[in-house]
């Protein structure tokens, strides 16, 4: 994990007045409010399939958030679907972790490749907080499931990082925060060490397969980056 932020609500107020703004108040903000939380809501429930293809951002606003809603909205949501969709996945209060400076600083030096592979609703809204935070330079790819049309755990990800790199699945590193997902993303892609980096969403994916190794933050992370790099290159990839 690069970077984490505090829960938020589904339907951000930003996100809510924008929209509202768009529609021309044909529908009050409270039920704009309530069709982005359920939408929210029913798309996660979606996003638990196994092997899971990503969904287009244009599908996802018209599968969980727009019907219902009289058709002149709908309308103005369609031709407006990348800037909304980034507005939803953008966090203001995104924070890198403790550590990871650290570890990015030392990968480059010792010249590992790095690789962000991430499920999001916009890839567009990560690139520009690493850009933002000035560690998108450590990063010869970034890989987002919106882009990529599948979403972790489809080993797929990791295989379209490992293809950008040149570089083999089998003498990579991937780390992650969740074990269902990202864990299981990394066994399925078969990678040389799967490492779990807990965070706020670790306890909420209690099931899935056991990590090689478990880290609290960055600073573990690069204490154990010190550790294997005598063995030789890798790869590693991180994930938001």
């Amino acid at each position: 994990m690069i970077a984490e932020a505090p829960a938020q609500r589904a339907a951000p107020p930003s996100l809510v007045l924008r929209i509202y703004n768009l529609v021309g108040g044909v529908l009050t903000p409270g039920e704009i409010q309530r069709s982005l939380t359920s939408g929210a809501a029913a798309w996660a429930e979606w996003r638990d399939e196994d092997w899971p293809d990503e969904l287009p951002q244009a599908e996802v606003w018209e599968r969980f958030v727009l019907p219902g809603w009289p058709s002149g909205a709908q309308v103005r949501v369609r031709g407006a679907v990348r800037q909304l969709s980034y507005e939803w996945a953008y966090r203001d209060n995104w924070e890198i972790r403790a550590g990871m400076r650290e570890v990015l600083s030392r990968a480059s030096a010792t010249d590992i490749p790095l690789a962000v592979v991430s499920n999001t609703l916009s890839g567009a809204a990560h690139r520009d907080f690493l850009k933002k935070s000035e560690i998108s330079g450590y990063f010869a790819a970034q890989i987002y499931s919106d882009e990529a049309g599948v979403r972790k755990p489809n080993p797929q990800m990791i295989w379209n990082a490992c293809d950008e790199l040149g570089v083999a699945a089998e003498s990579c590193w991937f780390v992650g925060d969740t074990p269902r997902r990202d864990i299981e993303c990394a066994r399925r892609a078969d990678v040389a060490l799967a490492v779990l980096m807990r965070s706020s969403r670790t306890v909420g994916e209690p099931n899935g397969p056991a990590a090689d190794e478990t880290v609290a933050d960055g600073f573990e992370l690069n204490e154990l980056l010190q550790r294997h790099l005598p063995d030789g290159g890798f790869t590693y990839f991180d994930a938001f």
